[in-house]
Protein backbone atom coordinates (compact mmCIF):
# COMPACT_ATOMS: atom_id res chain seq x y z
CA UNK A 1 0.00 0.00 0.00
CA UNK A 2 1.31 3.27 -0.81
CA UNK A 3 0.91 6.25 1.45
CA UNK A 4 0.96 9.68 0.44
CA UNK A 5 3.59 12.12 2.33
CA UNK A 6 0.50 13.59 5.21
CA UNK A 7 -0.26 9.87 5.72
CA UNK A 8 3.41 8.50 5.85
CA UNK A 9 5.21 11.45 7.96
CA UNK A 10 1.70 10.79 10.69
CA UNK A 11 2.73 6.82 10.65
CA UNK A 12 6.19 8.06 11.14
CA UNK A 13 5.05 9.91 13.99
CA UNK A 14 3.67 7.07 15.75
CA UNK A 15 6.63 4.98 15.70
CA UNK A 16 8.27 7.46 17.13
CA UNK A 17 5.42 8.90 19.87
CA UNK A 18 3.75 5.41 21.37
CA UNK A 19 1.33 7.22 23.54
CA UNK A 20 0.01 8.61 20.22
CA UNK A 21 0.19 5.37 18.37
CA UNK A 22 -1.84 3.80 21.58
CA UNK A 23 -4.01 6.21 21.47
CA UNK A 24 -5.04 5.62 17.83
CA UNK A 25 -4.92 2.17 17.88
CA UNK A 26 -7.04 2.05 20.67
CA UNK A 27 -9.33 4.13 18.00
CA UNK A 28 -8.88 2.48 15.18
CA UNK A 29 -10.04 -0.86 17.00
CA UNK A 30 -13.25 0.79 18.50
CA UNK A 31 -13.79 2.12 14.74
CA UNK A 32 -13.33 -1.68 13.01
CA UNK A 33 -15.32 -2.81 15.95
CA UNK A 34 -18.48 -0.30 15.72
CA UNK A 35 -18.51 -0.35 11.41
CA UNK A 36 -19.96 -2.85 9.38
CA UNK A 37 -17.42 -3.72 7.65
CA UNK A 38 -13.75 -2.26 6.70
CA UNK A 39 -15.07 -0.02 4.45
CA UNK A 40 -16.86 1.79 6.99
CA UNK A 41 -14.76 2.04 9.49
CA UNK A 42 -12.09 3.67 6.84
CA UNK A 43 -14.65 6.40 5.84
CA UNK A 44 -14.95 6.71 9.36
CA UNK A 45 -11.71 7.61 10.71
CA UNK A 46 -10.18 9.03 7.12
CA UNK A 47 -12.07 12.56 8.61
CA UNK A 48 -10.23 12.20 12.58
CA UNK A 49 -7.26 11.40 10.91
CA UNK A 50 -7.01 14.55 8.88
CA UNK A 51 -8.26 16.37 11.64
CA UNK A 52 -5.66 15.35 13.35
CA UNK A 53 -3.14 15.90 11.03
CA UNK A 54 -4.24 19.55 11.20
CA UNK A 55 -4.03 19.76 14.54
CA UNK A 56 -0.33 18.13 14.83
CA UNK A 57 0.59 21.04 12.31
CA UNK A 58 -0.03 23.70 14.82
CA UNK A 59 2.44 21.96 17.62
CA UNK A 60 4.69 19.36 16.00
CA UNK A 61 8.06 20.75 14.01
CA UNK A 62 8.03 18.44 11.61
CA UNK A 63 3.75 18.89 10.30
CA UNK A 64 4.25 22.39 10.75
CA UNK A 65 7.59 22.98 8.66
CA UNK A 66 5.53 20.62 5.77
CA UNK A 67 2.24 22.49 6.32
CA UNK A 68 4.69 26.03 5.99
CA UNK A 69 6.09 24.12 2.66
CA UNK A 70 3.23 22.01 1.40
CA UNK A 71 0.55 24.34 2.40
CA UNK A 72 -2.71 22.49 4.36
CA UNK A 73 -4.60 21.64 1.32
CA UNK A 74 -7.46 19.19 2.62
CA UNK A 75 -5.70 15.86 1.84
CA UNK A 76 -6.87 12.28 1.81
CA UNK A 77 -6.44 10.09 4.91
CA UNK A 78 -7.96 7.42 3.59
CA UNK A 79 -4.89 4.53 2.39
CA UNK A 80 -3.57 5.17 6.33
CA UNK A 81 -7.17 4.40 7.58
CA UNK A 82 -7.23 1.33 5.60
CA UNK A 83 -3.98 0.35 6.46
CA UNK A 84 -3.91 0.97 9.85
CA UNK A 85 -7.25 -0.98 10.10
CA UNK A 86 -5.49 -3.96 8.51
CA UNK A 87 -2.63 -3.41 10.60
CA UNK A 88 -3.64 -2.87 13.91
CA UNK A 89 -7.07 -5.22 14.26
CA UNK A 90 -7.77 -8.96 13.85
CA UNK A 91 -9.17 -9.48 10.54
CA UNK A 92 -13.11 -10.10 9.71
CA UNK A 93 -13.91 -13.68 8.97
CA UNK A 94 -14.94 -13.19 5.24
CA UNK A 95 -18.96 -14.09 4.11
CA UNK A 96 -19.77 -17.09 2.85
CA UNK A 97 -21.47 -16.80 -0.90
CA UNK A 98 -25.06 -17.78 -0.62
CA UNK A 99 -25.35 -21.31 -1.93
CA UNK A 100 -27.07 -21.93 -5.37
CA UNK A 101 -30.41 -23.37 -5.21
CA UNK A 102 -30.51 -26.28 -7.49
Amino acid sequence: MSLNRCEQRMFDYWEKHLEERQFWLEKVRAAAKAAADNHAAAARLEPELWRYYLERSGVVKEFREAARHEGLQRTSMKNLAEFILRLWTEPRPRKKPPSEVV
